[in-house]
């Protein structure tokens, strides 16, 4: 099984835990939330690529992202 690399940083993805209320966290938390926020942060994206070419506009806007989470 290849493992792939997290886009976003674990130190803040922690610090969101703990500003949520953690006193402490661990790897393993920090890292599974990591990949939660990457799965849906591509869903997310990936619908707003989409609604972006549905517009005839190759630059996804602010619009979109709004949308692709509504």
């Amino acid at each position: 099984m290849v493992m792939k690399m997290a886009e976003l940083p674990i130190a803040p993805i922690t610090r969101l835990v703990r500003n949520a209320g953690a006193e402490r966290v661990s790897e393993d938390a920090s890292m599974a939330l990591v990949e939660v926020l990457e799965e849906y942060g591509e869903k997310v994206a990936k619908k707003a690529v989409s609604l972006a070419k549905h517009a005839g506009r190759k630059t996804v806007k602010r619009e979109d992202i709004e949308e692709a989470v509504a």
